[in-house]
């Protein structure tokens, strides 16, 4: 019988964290973080390859996402199982959670995490929009902590919305500058994200993409790249692939999905 998401789920979350931890840059940063972390969203729980009581040390058992099905987790906003989010419309504002997704000063066009304090951009459905969900980029950063190795410029691969001084190349330091520049919800201080960070908005109990998409819509079920490169090979760089929320590098080269946050790491 193939695994389902559910199945996978606290496996893959447990053996991301382990990882992390013995690439020694991940849980340094989860541990001066002053939100707390977000839970797994795996409420089911399984015994030899069939759904059973959540007895024992499983993940379903414990946490924000237990607490929730217990209807024993006060939320500031809403989202499934554990998960707390919240709309931010384009000016900065909070939206109520009926709010659309739109370029208007008062629609929506950001999420904050009420549970890591992390606020993060939402792809869009319009190829001719910078945000769109479709765009792909490589990895490039002048930063000293690229590793040696800054990566690729990249080419037009996000359907000329970086033009301009952007000279069409399709990186995601180039993109991180434009997103900027639009000050996308009040805020000029978007990044990518750490490994952790993206591993915090997976739900693992569904696939395909691995995300809510009530709270972050337009989201390809591909690969997502981090700001971290990977030691010891500078080549690469680490990210998360939202089809099951796998943990995985890939050469800096290669065009992928971009989607930037903003707050303390």
């Amino acid at each position: 019988m193939a695994n389902t998401p559910q199945q996978h789920g606290n496996r893959w979350r447990t053996a991301a964290r382990l990882c992390l931890a013995t690439t020694g840059f991940a849980l340094a940063s989860l541990a001066i973080q002053a939100a707390e972390l977000n839970d797994t969203g795996q409420t089911t729980c399984y015994r030899d390859g069939q759904t059973s009581t959540c007895a024992g040390g499983q993940d379903g058992r414990f946490g924000r996402d237990a607490a929730a099905m217990a209807a024993a987790l006060s939320k500031t906003g809403a989202g499934a199982a554990g998960f707390d989010f919240t709309k931010i419309a384009n000016s900065g504002s909070d939206l109520p959670d009926v709010a659309l997704l739109g370029n208007g000063p008062g629609q929506w066009a950001c999420t904050r995490d009420n549970v890591t304090g992390l606020t993060w951009e939402v792809k869009t459905p319009a190829a001719s929009d910078l945000r769109y969900s479709g765009h792909l980029y490589t990895w490039y950063s002048t930063a000293a902590a690229n590793g040696g190795n800054a990566g690729s410029v990249g080419s037009d691969s996000c359907n000329g919305t970086l033009g301009g001084a952007f000279s069409n190349q399709c990186n995601t330091n180039n993109y991180r500058i434009a997103v900027n520049g639009t000050a996308l919800c009040g805020y000029s201080n978007w990044r990518l994200p750490t490994q952790a960070e993206l591993l915090s908005v997976v739900n693992f109990a569904i696939g395909n993409p691995a995300i809510d998409t009530g709270y972050f819509p337009n989201t390809p079920a591909f690969f997502f790249w981090s700001g971290t490169n990977l030691e010891p090979d500078p080549e690469r760089a680490w990210g998360i692939y939202f089809n099951n929320g796998n943990l995985g590098y890939l050469d800096k080269s290669g065009g992928h999905s971009v989607r930037l946050v903003r707050g303390a790491p």
